[in-house]
């Protein structure tokens, strides 16, 4: 499943992110992420196994920290891409001494929201 970091109301749980932040493969896996990148291409990046590599790819999509596109090749078959969907993160406590969590995310391009726009679309049919 392809999760829309980008979505309005999938604003993750505060502690689905530190989980994910407190993970040196999943810290490891955001520093080396480049531009959209395959499973196996990180995995080999990172020196990490590739079965542990979807766990890290599961967490870290579900914290909205990355995001997940699926790539369609002539041949018929499919693969995942991941890349960085976030900018900063950001952990305050609020007046009432309750933790907040701000995640800045980078700007869409015009294809980018209009793919969000139709993949919404498609939903609602």
């Amino acid at each position: 499943m392809v999760r829309d970091p980008f979505a309005e109301g999938t604003e993750p749980e505060l502690t689905t992110v530190l989980e994910a932040l407190c993970d040196d493969d999943c810290r490891e896996i955001a520093e080396t992420v480049e531009s959209a990148m395959t499973a196996s291409e990180l995995s080999e990046a990172c020196d990490v196994p590739l079965s542990t590599t979807y766990r890290k790819l599961d967490t870290m999509t579900e914290a909205t920290l990355l995001e997940e596109s699926i790539e369609i090749r002539a041949d018929g078959r499919h693969t995942s891409r991941y890349r960085l969907a976030f900018e900063e993160v950001l952990l305050s406590i609020d007046e009432d001494r309750r933790f907040e969590l701000t995640i800045t995310r980078p700007a869409r391009t015009a294809d980018e929201r209009l793919a969000s726009l139709w993949s919404e679309v498609k939903e609602g049919l």
